[in-house]
């Protein structure tokens, strides 16, 4: 095999490596080509021991004289030149794939002075390859999906080795495929490393991951060479074509007729052996079954069976219902449909009565008499005990009765229609024995009208008449209105019970009347009032009439009819004339006693302060003059705050006269607080007569010995100077400092005496 190659390698190293060794000059002397010899260097990778590989030679070597020497990569660790020979070798194994070619120079140089003689060579050595890398994948593992139920032929995934060697030589790197284990659905192809299915027959409901050895081998085709393994992991993802279906044929469930509407009574699951949306399942109801509907619970998967309507045990005891469960989406050309029966056993409970109607309307007419039957109400126990039911009321007993057994509803009062038109009672039904089985229902009890009241006037009118009203004149329209029914068919009749009166009725059809003048010439001078007696009649059966009486006025009017004066205003109804003129006269009297009280409580205030005030001349003129007001720094000698805090036990008392000392009250502590002592002392200043009035100007001339600042009162001092000596605040610290330099020393003396 190297006998095979060794012409490429040489070849190899004249083209790359050869290009490289080139004469060089040193120094000023050109060396020429012919100076140095040198075969073409090459060594096998892999060599672990040491070998010669070439030997340079140069014109200017002389033997014993001069030496040969190596410079450039590896030299010393990996070759190494004879000084008298030049042979080179080899010292340590080589890796071309690490290290393809390495470049030298040769020189000569004189043993005794040590210096170079002639030119350099530059040469290279070419590390030849050998087969020592097995191909490595660029993956492992490696991981692929593929549909099941895939035709055959169809890619999975495609596996790939990478060889380290030169690919220049021989088939180094020619990378063949193949899978170690014994696989009967997939296969590889050999050169390209495409991994296919080889049976379409792949289900993953039986399989769904598979694990594939593969070998990656150089060399190509011929025998030997190096290799490698790698995993390769398939899973089939999932299809539709799997139809669902029950794991039983039938399912048992068992709901109380007591269930309320929406309840849940029960779950089923269809299996199906897909996965994801292909396992999704949508159940129906194939029976024509009205009373449960079923849903999919999305989470689960489950059908679940909802009541829908009421269940009841005396009329089916039992349903049977059948399901069916399909995908929504299923591949084509698969079954996908499965059916399963629900058997439902209802559970009998013992339930209340239950009447024939929701709610009953009955009607009966009014003012027949008491105990008369107005209708019926009827309940049945829906059990098959049929049980006896009674009868009862829960509201509406002070108008009703009802039998305890037959369930008849008679009055206790003669029924009005125009004081209750309408009546709302319950009526209650239970099984005798059973207390605690009860049910209600409505009853509307409708009050018939009967004409059992006579038509009156609408409103109490005031008409009035002018005196120049010619005959024809309508003075008033009139109507009527009636307690009983109002219906579109009752009608109202007017007419006047006198025959010679001075007007006449006219009917409109309309339920209402003008009232006329028949005979004109009026004077309010002879008559000032009339009086018109009318009658007002219905329709009804029996036909009911009233008597009303119309006042009129006799005014003189203006064109427009306006009344510009009538002797008598309009008059008063009798049931408010009396009432409201008291009420009137009453008001008048208790403003007039309030008024009274209120003005006699001021002049007694007014009084009693009479002789503490006087007049307000007096007031302005007086003038009171104090000697000493007491009460200064050092003056306590003629004032003593005790006196504030001392209580009086009867109100002030006389001093004695001939006590030359201060006379003061008694003094007593007080054994409250100084707010309250203040407030009595204020008391017993308002109510002494003797004290001075409270605007009283006050001069007080003598402040209280002993005073730094002398006099503070504002009665002394001159807006424009003043004799006060501010020089004692230079005496009072820094603080005051400002204020010293402020006011000067010089004394004033202009000031105001009084």
């Amino acid at each position: 095999m190297f006998g095979a190659i060794l012409p490429v390698l040489l070849m190899m190293d004249i083209v790359s490596c050869a290009a490289q060794s080139r004469p060089s000059t040193k120094g000023n002397s050109t060396v020429g080509q012919g100076d140095w010899i040198w075969n073409q260097l090459y060594c096998w990778e892999g060599d672990t021991k040491p070998k010669q590989i070439g030997k340079i030679q140069s014109m200017w070597h002389k033997e014993g004289q001069t030496k040969y020497d190596l410079r450039g990569e590896g030299v010393g660790t990996i070759f190494k030149v004879e000084p008298a020979t030049g042979n080179i070798g080899v010292y340590r194994e080589l890796d071309r794939e690490k290290k393809d070619c390495y470049h030298l120079e040769g020189f000569v140089i004189d043993k005794k002075s040590l210096k170079q003689l002639g030119g350099s060579t530059n040469f290279s050595i070419q590390i030849l390859d050998l087969n020592d890398n097995a191909p490595i994948f660029n993956q492992d593992p490696y991981n692929g999906t593929v549909p099941e139920m895939s035709s055959k032929g169809t890619t999975v995934l495609t596996v790939r080795a990478e060889d380290a060697d030169d690919p220049t030589v021989g088939k180094h790197v020619n990378v063949t495929y193949k899978l170690l284990n014994n696989e009967q659905n997939f296969f590889i192809e050999q050169m390209t490393g495409v991994i296919r299915i080889k049976n379409s027959n792949l289900d993953r409901e039986k399989q769904k991951n598979y694990q594939l050895m593969v070998q990656a081998k150089d060399m190509g085709l011929d025998p030997g060479g190096m290799s490698s393994t790698g995993t390769v992991y398939i899973s089939l993802s999932d299809i539709n074509d799997n139809a669902p279906f029950f794991p039983h044929r039938q399912y048992n469930y068992s709901a109380s007729e007591a269930t309320r509407i929406g309840a849940v009574i029960g779950r089923v699951k269809a299996e199906d052996l897909d996965e994801g949306e292909n396992a999704k399942i949508l159940y129906t109801i194939v029976s024509r079954i009205n009373t449960f509907r079923i849903k999919t619970d999305q989470r689960t998967q489950q059908g679940m069976i909802i009541l829908k309507e009421p269940l009841d045990f005396e009329q089916q005891p039992r349903l049977r219902i059948e399901l069916e469960a399909e995908n929504p989406s299923p591949v084509k050309g698969t079954r996908y449909k499965t059916k399963t029966v629900l058997v439902v056993q209802v559970l009998d409970v013992d339930e209340p009565p239950v009447f024939s109607l929701p709610h009953y309307t009955l009607s009966i007419a009014e003012n027949l008499p008491i105990g008369t039957a107005v209708g019926k109400v009827s309940a049945m126990d829906p059990d098959r005990a049929k049980n006896r039911v009674g009868y009862s009321l829960r509201s509406g007993m002070d108008f009703f009765k009802i039998g305890t057994d037959d369930g008849i509803i008679y009055t206790r009062v003669e029924l009005d229609r125009e004081a209750i038109a309408m009546h709302n009672i319950t009526a209650i039904a239970s099984e005798v024995g059973k207390s605690n089985s009860t049910s209600d229902v409505l009853v509307v009890i409708k009050v018939l009208d009967k004409n059992d009241n006579a038509p009156t006037l609408a409103e109490n009118y005031n008409p009035h008449v002018c005196e120049d009203d010619v005959a024809g004149t309508v003075i008033q329209v009139i109507s009527a209105i009636d307690l009983d029914a109002m219906t579109p068919a009752v009608r109202f009749y007017f007419s006047i019970a006198q025959m010679d009166s001075n007007f006449s009725i006219k009917d409109n059809g309309n339920n209402t009347a003008n009232l006329t003048v028949r005979q004109a010439s009026f004077n309010q001078n002879e008559v000032s009032r009339l009086w018109v007696p009318i009658v007002i009649s219905d329709n009804g059966d029996p036909s009911l009439s009233s008597n009303g009486t119309l006042e009129i006025n006799v005014c003189s009017c203006d064109r427009e009819r306006n009344p510009i004066s009538c002797r008598h205003s309009a008059p008063l109804t009798s049931r408010v004339t009396v009432t409201v003129l008291l009420i009137i006269f009453l008001c008048i009297i208790v403003a007039i006693v309030l008024a009274v009280l209120i003005i006699h409580q001021k002049m007694q205030k007014k009084s009693t302060f009479a002789g503490l005030v006087k007049a307000p001349g007096e007031i302005r003129e007086q003038l009171v003059r104090y000697d000493e007001e007491g009460g200064g720094e050092m003056d306590t000698n003629s004032f003593d705050i005790t006196v504030l805090n001392s209580l009086r036990g009867k109100g002030p008392r006389p001093a004695k006269a001939a006590d030359p000392a201060p006379v003061y009250a008694q003094v007593r502590k007080p054994n409250n607080d100084m707010g309250t002592v203040v407030r009595m002392k204020k008391d017993e200043a308002d109510g002494d007569r003797d004290g001075l009035p409270y605007d009283t100007l006050h001069i007080y001339g003598f402040e209280g010995s002993d005073s730094v600042a002398d006099s503070l009162s504002s009665l002394d001092v001159s807006s424009i100077d003043s004799d006060q000596d501010y020089d004692f605040l230079n005496d009072w610290g820094p603080r005051f400092q400002m204020l010293a330099e402020l006011y000067g020393s010089e004394p004033h003396s202009d000031s105001l005496d009084f």
